[in-house]
C-alpha cells in the first residue's frame, strides 16, 4: 500500500468500534477501514453511507447491489474491492459461474433484464466517455420508479469513491473469495 496502516490501540476509540464490527463481520479488520480511519470523522460518515446503501429495506435487491458493486470495482481496477464484493456475492447464493462471467455480462444469458440495464447504467456512470442518455433512462425506469433510481446512483456513485480510493492507495485483496480478482491478461 501507499499509505500505512497504523497499530489499531492508536485510531480513536469510536472508530476502533467500526473495527470491532469488520473482525466480527469479516473476520478481521479491513485495510480500507484502516486507511480510511486515519480521518475518523471522513470513515464514520462512509460507514454510516455504506450501512444506509446496503440496508436490509433498500428498493435493491441484495444480489444486485453485490453485482453493481463488483462491476464497478472491476471497471475501477480495485482487486480490494473485487475480492470482498464477490465473497458477498458468493454469500447471497449467486453461482461462481455468474460472478465469472460478471466480467463480460453483455455477452452472457446469466443476467435477467433487470441486472442488464442495472450493470449498463452503473458502466455509463462509472466510464466519464459515457453518458446517460434519455433512452437509457427510460429502459431503467421501466424495472425502478425514481426512488430506486436514486438508490441504484447512489450505490454506484459510493463504489465508485471507495474503489477509487482503494487502487489509488494500491489496497491489496485480503483472499475473501475463492475467485481471482483479475482474470489474466484481462482489462476492464
Amino acid at each position: 500500500m501507499h499509505v500505512s496502516t497504523k497499530p489499531i490501540k492508536e485510531y480513536p476509540w469510536f472508530i476502533r468500534l467500526f473495527f470491532w464490527n469488520q473482525k466480527r463481520r469479516y473476520g478481521e479488520v479491513l485495510e480500507p477501514g484502516m486507511l480510511w480511519g486515519r480521518s475518523p470523522w471522513v470513515f464514520a460518515t462512509l460507514a454510516l453511507l455504506y450501512g444506509a446503501l446496503d440496508r436490509k429495506r433498500s428498493p435493491l435487491s441484495p444480489v444486485l447491489r453485490s453485482l453493481i458493486t463488483v462491476r464497478v470495482s472491476q471497471i475501477n481496477h480495485c482487486e480490494f474491492c473485487v475480492d470482498i464484493n464477490s465473497a458477498t456475492l458468493e454469500k447471497r447464493g449467486v453461482p461462481d459461474e455468474k460472478i465469472e462471467a460478471l466480467w463480460e455480462w453483455q455477452n452472457s444469458p446469466l443476467f435477467d433484464p433487470i441486472e442488464r440495464v442495472a450493470l449498463e447504467y452503473a458502466e455509463a456512470v462509472t466510464h466519464s466517455e459515457l453518458y446517460v442518455d434519455e433512452n437509457l433512462m427510460a429502459r431503467l425506469k421501466r424495472h425502478f420508479d425514481e426512488d430506486g433510481v436514486v438508490e441504484l446512483t447512489g450505490l454506484i456513485a459510493f463504489q465508485n469513491l471507495s474503489s477509487k480510493f482503494n487502487a489509488a492507495l494500491n489496497v491489496a485483496p485480503q483472499g475473501f473469495c475463492r475467485l481471482p480478482p483479475t482474470p489474466p491478461g484481462h482489462d476492464s
